[in-house]
């Protein structure tokens, strides 16, 4: 059947089509040099129009586009539209049939993946997508049309709300998971703990999603979460005891950790840490059982073993010696003597712990030097290849060190683990990989989880840890590991902890303010359920600390602890050679803030707020080695140092004391001033 312009219609309308065609399926338009052939699968909507005079087709095709044909007599058109209109209508039908059985197995899977006691975990809602997606590429009709078929709407309402809407569909199935977890299982999350589990702790240990992040403030129970989550994988989702490893950063930790599961789930879980975990892995891979370098733990030896290299090298080497000197003074920006600079003693105490941590980023890269040199900014690359090659003695001295006792270091540890991983030589047990103080990890250490995971791309990560609290920069972590968490760990999701238990409002009001004034920080809310007042953090001039310790010792409890904390090991106060006697009732502990994290009292005193070179925050001292082979810096000024100060505020229950410099005040003193922190007179 044909529809055709008259020739009046065909001469006044001037339009490129002036004809129509019906196919078996479809329409065929045509003009005298222009055709276009519409199958019926394409074809979305048929109008049919009436001019002043003539007749008008309009085919509605996908992406807005219309062909439209004029110029047919009235009648005709009418006919023709419908006659059209019955074949396409009927080819329709009969095709709704076939879309509405695809759909339906679409809908199939969409429910199976939904279904009750399932967590949908955001690799399975892509699965789910890239399903739809496939499905639809395959149907007969246009997608726009199916919901104009009563055979395929609800299938098709589905899968529209899983491909249009995919997270927030995911969200609310896994919130419907979540309240009947919490509902079913509630006696666990009270007892699991010697105190129940608050909401957000129970969710994140129900949160079965592969790769997750859970941001976990001072003092917001994070220990109790990982020990929740392991007793929830061995209790509820069928996971044997071998199938779990956890993952601390110290030997300290990793047994506290052990002793904690033990007690509350009467479990022998092994918590390595990641050397151990890497010297596992090549024990197993490699039927040998690598002996670690007792320098290692000896820090003195260590240093010993490389100014004795150092000074041999100046020695023998006038080049060597004159290099280092230059460099030292361009470097540093120390007063070299001109003499036998190697052997001043006050030098070598300066160096040797500079030569220590230089080596130790060194090791920490692996690969040659030429590798190394090759990631050095343009800017830095002279000063670093100068740097690399008057180490080269000391790195070489290093290694035949750790040959000749046939021992191996931690960094050799990782990269080995890292090597057996990669050539299958050791297959991974482990289907949860569980991650305390995940805020310290270092490329190094990732690229170990990555290298476990990749033989099995379902091994779950579960990362602990709070970016606010990252402070170890200067040993290789990196701290966008936690803070971009998701774009570094593939379809990462993060929760958060909102209730700290330590500390009391007022602290928790004044450490996050301040550590939140850094806009790359992850914004979250921690709050108290514990009032404090406006004078629980305080500033206090530093020649106060005697009238303080005073004064506490007229009111605080013997089993109150007080923690002195300053950022330098030689800034403890005299007077505590004597808190025994003239104090003896306070329980008084001294530490750096870096010690101190993880530790918690009821009366902190930070001592140290003032300018200048050995001043808090401390300036600037990092050498090239430290710019190129450590984690870039944060373009927000004094960022951990902020977070450092972060980590000396929550340590408290009660009181925080700030102790600055009248002389020489901080620049942290008029930040913290701005923040409502009031300045005391007296103690």
């Amino acid at each position: 059947m044909e529809l055709r312009a008259t020739s009046l219609g065909k001469h006044l309308a001037q339009h490129p089509y002036n004809r129509v065609k019906l196919l078996p399926a479809g329409v065929e338009v045509k003009g005298d040099n222009h055709e276009y052939l519409i199958p019926f699968n394409q074809l979305i909507e048929i109008n049919c129009k009436r001019g002043l005079v003539w007749g008008e087709l309009e085919f509605v095709l996908p992406d807005h586009k219309v062909v439209r044909l004029h110029g047919t007599e009235w009648q005709e058109t009418k006919r023709f539209f419908a006659y059209l209109s019955r074949a396409w209508q009927g080819w329709s039908e009969e095709m709704s049939h076939v879309a509405a059985q695809v759909l339906a197995e679409q809908q199939s899977q969409i429910q199976g993946a939904t279904q009750q006691g399932h967590w949908l975990k955001c690799r399975e809602l892509m699965a789910l997508q890239q399903g739809v997606r496939e499905a639809c590429s395959a149907l007969p009709l246009p997608t726009v049309r199916l919901d104009t078929f009563a055979v395929c709407r609800e299938a098709w309402h589905d899968c529209q709300q899983v491909l249009e809407q995919g997270s927030l569909f995911r969200q609310q199935c896994n919130d419907r998971y979540t309240r009947q977890m919490l509902e079913q299982h509630g006696d666990f999350f009270q007892h699991i703990e010697s105190s129940p589990l608050n909401n957000a702790q129970a969710r994140a240990v129900v949160n079965n999603e592969e790769t997750l992040l859970v941001l976990a403030g001072a003092g917001s129970g994070k220990t109790s979460v990982l020990v929740a989550r392991a007793g929830w994988l061995l209790k509820y989702s069928a996971v044997a005891e071998d199938q779990i490893l956890l993952l601390a950063f110290g030997r300290q930790a990793a047994r506290e950790m052990e002793q904690r599961l033990v007690e509350r789930l009467d479990t022998q879980l092994d918590v390595k840490t990641f050397h151990a975990l890497a010297l596992f892995i090549i024990t197993q891979g490699s039927k040998k059982v690598p002996k670690v370098s007792g320098l290692e733990s000896d820090t003195r030896g260590r240093q010993q073993l490389l100014i004795a290299c150092w000074q041999q090298q100046c020695r023998e080497k006038k080049a060597m010696a004159k290099g280092w000197r230059q460099w030292l003074e361009e470097e540093l920006g120390w007063s070299i003597p001109e003499t036998t600079f190697w052997e001043d003693e006050k030098l070598i105490a300066r160096l040797g712990g500079r030569l220590d941590h230089w080596l130790m980023l060194i090791r920490m890269q692996g690969g040659a030097q030429a590798e190394m040199i090759a990631t050095a900014p343009d800017e830095l690359k002279p000063r670093f290849t100068r740097g690399i090659k008057l180490m080269a003695p000391l790195l070489k001295c290093w290694k035949s060190t750790l040959r000749s006792a046939g021992e191996i270091d931690f960094s050799g540890l990782i990269h080995q683990a890292i090597n057996i991983l990669d050539k299958g030589r050791f297959v991974s047990p482990w289907r949860h990989i569980l991650v305390d103080e995940f805020q310290d990890i270092s490329p190094q250490r990732a690229a170990l989880l990555a290298a476990l995971r990749k033989q099995n791309s379902h091994t779950s990560l579960y990362a602990v840890g709070d970016d606010w609290q990252a402070i170890y920069r200067f040993t290789g972590a990196q701290t966008t590991l936690t803070s971009e968490f998701s774009e570094h760990f593939s379809s990462g999701e993060i929760c958060m902890l909102d209730t700290t238990y330590r500390f009391n409002s007022r602290i928790g009001e004044i450490a996050n303010q301040w550590v939140q004034q850094n806009p790359l920080q992850q914004r979250k809310g921690l709050h108290s359920h514990v009032k404090g007042d406006k004078q629980s953090v305080c500033l206090l001039v530093d020649d106060k600390l005697e009238g303080l310790l005073d004064k506490l010792s007229g009111y605080a409890l013997p089993e109150q602890r007080i923690l002195i904390l300053a950022r330098y090991h030689y800034l403890r106060p005299v007077c505590l050679s004597n808190a025994g006697t003239r104090w003896p009732k306070l329980n008084i502990d001294f530490m750096t803030i870096h010690a101190s994290k993880g530790q918690e009292a009821d009366f902190v005193i930070v001592l140290g707020l003032q300018s200048g070179p050995e001043g808090f925050p401390a300036q600037a001292r990092e050498s090239v080695f430290e710019q190129v082979l450590l984690p870039q810096q944060e373009a927000f000024e004094d960022a951990e140092e902020r977070r450092l100060l972060y980590v000396a505020l929550t340590r408290a229950r009660h009181r925080v004391w700030l102790l600055f410099s009248k002389q020489q005040p901080s620049t942290f003193v008029e930040a913290l001033k701005q923040l409502g922190v009031p300045i005391l007179n007296r103690p």
